[in-house]
């Protein structure tokens, strides 16, 4: 009996596969064996830096923070901590906006909570 090869399921995994590595450098765009890895650790990479990204932007949103707060003579941690204490509810993502587009805002936020 001869060997059942299902060359369409193949041709159609490695197809997807070699779509997905398209705009890669060198061979990792055209040649399978080297297509694949590179596949696997895009995905690997794209899994880990979903998480990383909300890990950076929570940074960069506390530095901006801070940069305001300290213009009107207050710390990030101080800032925060009177902000929770007289229990106005604004999230690091809109402070810093409020922070670097429209300081008239951010100075009010300032104000009530000194």
């Amino acid at each position: 009996m001869p060997r059942a090869v299902n060359s369409v399921a193949s041709k159609a995994r490695r197809k997807k596969v070699m779509k997905q590595t398209k705009g890669q450098f060198g061979r990792r765009k055209n040649v399978w064996t080297v297509a694949k890895n590179a596949q696997e650790k895009g995905l690997q990479y794209a899994y880990r830096d979903r998480r990383t990204k909300k890990r950076n932007f929570r940074a960069l949103w506390i530095q901006r923070i801070n940069a305001g707060a300290r213009l009107h003579g207050m710390s990030y941690s101080e800032f925060m901590g009177k902000l929770h204490k007289k229990d106005i509810r604004l999230n690091r993502k809109v402070l810093s906006d409020l922070a670097m587009n429209q300081p008239e805002a951010f100075k009010a936020v300032a104000e009530a909570v000194k």
